[in-house]
């Protein structure tokens, strides 16, 4: 039987992406997304609900998440979902959270959603942030790249 673990979202970050590293230098990105959905009930109501949902990006996409990325920042997700598990220090219970694991972003809104210098970002990390580079890696299969990603030399 096949199987299929795909997952395409659009929300606004609920936080600022909190950038890690691990100590062998990988990138590891933790965020939080807010998801509205709006509709009219049998009555002519207006209805909304708010969906949270955390996710996570490693290596590049979570450097990139990390520097670019601000709290209400809208964002395209795509990605699998992941289900981990561990025991409760205090309690001994087993405990589950299911996230996603982030394979694609994409930077959504204008140039001024994303001013850095509206807020710092909050460093949490073992290693110095990496400064952005001069030239820009091409996008890989997989790893969609902004405009915002881009220098802004071009020649018209």
């Amino acid at each position: 039987m096949a199987n299929l673990n795909k997952v395409m979202l659009i929300g606004n970050l609920t936080r600022d992406p909190e950038l890690k590293y691990t100590p062998r230098g990988s990138a590891v990105c933790d965020l939080s997304l807010a998801i509205n959905r709006a509709w009219t009930d049998e009555h002519g109501g207006k209805k909304e609900e708010v969906t949270f949902v955390g996710v996570v990006l490693y290596g590049r996409l979570a450097e990139i998440a990390g520097e670019y990325l601000r709290k209400g920042r809208p964002v395209y997700i795509e990605g699998r979902l992941r289900q981990d598990s561990w025991e409760d220090k205090d309690t001994g219970k087993k405990q589950t959270k299911t996230r996603i694991v982030c394979e694609s972003l994409q930077l959504l809104g204008g140039k001024e959603l994303g001013d850095r210098a509206e807020s710092a970002p909050a460093q949490s990390s073992r290693q110095p942030p990496v400064a952005p580079r001069e030239t820009k890696r091409p996008a890989r299969a997989g790893n969609s790249i902004t405009h915002d990603d881009l220098e802004d030399d071009v020649p018209f």
